[in-house]
Parts: C-alpha cells; sequence; structure tokens
C-alpha cells in the first residue's frame, strides 16, 4: 500500500476485514453480541481508506449500520444509497450538518430528483452564508448554484524528447516530480536505457524521500537483470524504498537456492491472508517451474 495512505488493521481481525469490505467481518460483526464492532464500522465511515475509486464501501457500512442497529446520525456517508426510511434523517442532515455538501452530491447521484430537487433552497442559503463552493457540476447547476472551476493543468508531453534528454530531465535536480514521472513514463515505452537509468535510480524518490516516484518501479523492472549489479549497492542505502527495490530486484533474479525461502514466505503470507504479497511470491516460484 503506497505511504499516503494509512495502514489497515490485520487482515484477520474484525477491524481489518471492515477495512477491507470483506464479507466475513459482516458476519463477525453480526455475531458479536456486544456490538463492540461498532466502533470498527463508525471509523470506516468517518475516515476515507479508499485506495482508490474502485474500492467502494459505502453501501457495505450502511448496511452494517442498518443491521447493527447503529444511529445514523453518526456519520452521512453511511446512508449513500440509503432506502427510503432514512431520508428524514439525511434532508435534515443536509440543512444542518457540517458536510452538507458531500452529502447533497451523493443523493443526488442516488435518489429520484423528487427527493432532494426541493432542497434547493436551503442549498442556496447555506452557501450564500459562507460555505465552501462545490467542485462537481451536479447537482448544483440544476439548483442554479455556482460551482468552482477546477485549475486545470495540462501534462507535459515530453514523448518528442529523445532518450538522452528523457535522462537529463530525470537527473537535473531543478526538475518537478511532475515532469520527472512523465520522463519515466516517456522511457517505459521505449527500448530499456540501462546504462544511462541504472545510475540515476536513487536519486528518483520523493521530495519527501520516503518512496520511489512513480512508475520508476516500472522503470527498474524493465530493466530485468541488468540492474542486478547495481542493486547489491542499493541494498546498503538508508533509505527503506531504494533498500525495498534492491531486495525486489535481487528476489525477482535469484537462482534455485531461494526456492526453500520462497515457500516459507508463501506459507506465512497465506497463514497471515496478507493478500498483498502473494502475487509476487507466486511468481518467483513460477519461474521455476518447468
Amino acid at each position: 500500500m503506497p505511504d499516503e495512505y494509512e495502514t489497515y488493521a490485520r487482515s484477520d481481525s474484525v477491524e481489518g476485514l471492515l477495512q477491507r469490505g470483506r464479507g466475513l467481518g459482516a458476519v463477525r460483526a453480526l455475531q458479536d453480541p456486544q456490538r463492540g464492532s461498532a466502533v470498527f464500522v463508525y471509523d470506516g465511515i468517518r475516515r476515507d481508506g479508499r485506495w482508490d475509486q474502485t474500492d467502494e464501501h459505502s453501501l457495505y457500512l450502511a448496511r452494517l449500520v442498518q443491521d447493527l442497529e447503529l444511529s445514523p446520525r453518526r456519520s452521512w456517508t453511511t446512508w449513500r444509497g440509503t432506502r427510503s426510511r432514512a431520508a428524514c434523517e439525511v434532508r435534515a442532515y443536509v440543512r444542518r450538518g457540517e458536510h452538507w455538501v458531500g452529502v447533497l452530491e451523493s443523493v443526488s447521484a442516488a435518489w429520484p430528483l423528487e427527493w432532494w430537487e426541493d432542497l434547493g433552497d436551503v442549498a442556496r442559503a447555506r452557501v450564500g452564508a459562507g460555505a465552501e463552493l462545490p467542485w462537481l457540476s451536479e447537482p448544483w447547476t440544476r439548483l442554479g448554484i455556482e460551482v468552482q472551476s477546477r485549475p486545470f493543468v495540462p501534462r507535459p508531453s515530453l514523448a518528442g524528447l529523445s532518450t538522452a534528454e528523457l535522462l537529463a530531465l530525470l537527473a537535473d535536480a531543478r526538475t518537478e516530480d511532475a515532469t520527472k514521472i512523465e520522463a519515466l513514463r516517456a522511457l517505459n515505452g521505449r527500448e530499456p536505457a540501462a546504462e544511462g537509468l541504472i545510475p540515476l535510480v536513487p536519486l528518483l524518490g520523493t521530495s519527501d524521500g520516503c518512496r520511489p516516484l512513480t512508475l520508476l518501479r516500472q522503470a527498474v523492472e524493465r530493466l530485468g537483470a541488468l540492474a542486478v549489479p547495481a542493486a547489491h549497492g542499493w541494498a546498503r542505502d538508508d533509505r527503506p524504498w531504494l533498500a525495498q527495490m534492491s531486495a525486489d530486484v535481487l528476489a525477482d533474479h535469484a537462482g534455485p537456492e531461494v526456492l526453500p525461502g520462497l515457500v516459507n514466505e508463501l506459507a506465512e503470507q497465506w497463514t497471515a491472508r496478507a493478500w498483498c504479497g502473494p502475487d509476487r511470491t507466486a511468481r518467483r516460484l513460477a519461474r521455476f517451474v518447468a
């Protein structure tokens, strides 16, 4: 998981299962007679821990609130996609709640028009009273409310640059991270430039030094065994992301001597249900299958 996201709890705990939106988490939460899992449901509602927009837990959480007989007043998010019996609660929140903008955007996408269109006067009054203007066009344009224009920053097109010019951009400390990422994107569409790229890898971390730039890992993987000699040096680096990249490169190109360790690693990941790890370990094992 990228560092900018909060870490999930253990995958075999109720909290971790609920964070991942797994059915087993809902079953175990419902089997808890003391409803101690309620705190984890509310926490999942309050904090958006999704990895991306395809990771959608709102209906999952709404059903848990309903089945556990929890109070929907604790958070508006639970009632995206709600049934009509909760409509009064949500409409009251639009009138008085702190995060009413997101509520109205959500219900306008999920509810029939006649359930929310009459809230236009409320919305116009609240925006006029100093609320932050929304970004989305709907439902605001329908209600006659001006929305903010999201600034558009065009992505630089580097496809016309030569490989040498792209490498020069990556080597220049004055180049912004966004431009470096685009340079890596362009390089990843060409034959690997091992000789020029390998010396730059330690320089291509984010400005906070916590992780590699986006697309760097893909660029290094495309180098294959050519990155192995340099990876031995990266292993001694103090930066965890570079040391991890070294470990990955060396593991991807190790000999049969690593088989017992890979088998043990896969077994441990399976036991711990660490679903984000076994795929890579399994691929490494698959290299030795005839």
